[in-house]
């Protein structure tokens, strides 16, 4: 409904509220909605969307796990959940939504409630639609054949992400995706036709600007990053080799 603010682990809504950004009218609270389970069943993972960014470093798959250790810090791990992670929106100056490129390469689906009843979105839907008014219920992964990631970070209190490549290989083959580029994360799907047309992974690398224009915000410039992806893409893929 309107005048709704949903608050799972709080990490963005409550700087929010505290600056005087946010004035919620309702708040639907998620901390006892039993939402924060993780299933494993014939390699799927089912993951409820309160599930803590904590608990995925060491019962999600690679690159999830990858990435879910390196989200801000171990307090903000502990408190901060997958949905919340997943949906929240875009800074002015710095990137938000560290998970969504693990969930690219995962070809993640995404249960939500919302119009119309329940239903499964693939996550490149979700992240091209928004969040819709709709509530995440729950994301469901399978395990990757082969993963890899690398990232540029810069050291602070919190870790702060320059720019993240995640990779995987699925049955629909190499999935590959930038986060900290932009307000989103990115599939390079220039990339991956280059990979399934036979490109080596330094060749592939170099079509990842042809999917990703970088911007300038507080952490680094555009420029850097336009000179650093291709060469972290090439990591990431050689690794996956």
């Amino acid at each position: 409904g309107d005048g709704i603010t949903v608050l799972a682990g709080g990490t963005i809504v409550m700087p929010e509220i505290t600056f005087g950004h946010l004035r919620p009218q309702r708040t639907l609270y998620l901390g006892r909605a039993g939402l924060d389970q993780i299933e494993r069943a014939n390699g799927t993972y089912r993951i409820g969307a309160m599930t803590r960014v904590a608990a995925l470093v060491d019962d999600a798959p690679e690159p999830l796990s990858t990435f879910a250790a390196h989200v801000g810090d171990y307090e903000i791990r502990g408190q901060a959940t997958i949905g919340g992670n997943l949906c929240a929106p875009p800074a002015e100056s710095l990137s938000r939504g560290d998970l969504q490129a693990p969930l690219l390469v995962l070809n993640a689906r995404v249960l939500s409630a919302g119009g119309g009843g329940e239903r499964t979105d693939s996550i490149d839907h979700f992240l091209a639609a928004g969040a819709d008014a709709r509530l995440v219920l729950e994301v469901e992964v399978d395990e990757p054949k082969r993963a890899a990631a690398a990232a540029v970070r810069r050291p602070h209190a919190h870790a702060y992400t320059i720019l993240a490549v995640a990779a995987a290989e699925t049955p629909d083959g190499v999935r590959v995706a930038v986060a900290g580029a932009g307000p989103r994360a990115t599939r390079a799907t220039s990339v991956e036709q280059a990979l399934s047309g036979g490109a080596a992974a330094e060749e592939a690398a170099e079509q990842a600007l042809t999917d990703v224009e970088p911007r300038d915000d507080a952490l680094a410039s555009a420029a850097y990053r336009r000179e650093i992806l291709p060469g972290l893409v090439a990591r990431v893929l050689s690794e996956l080799s």
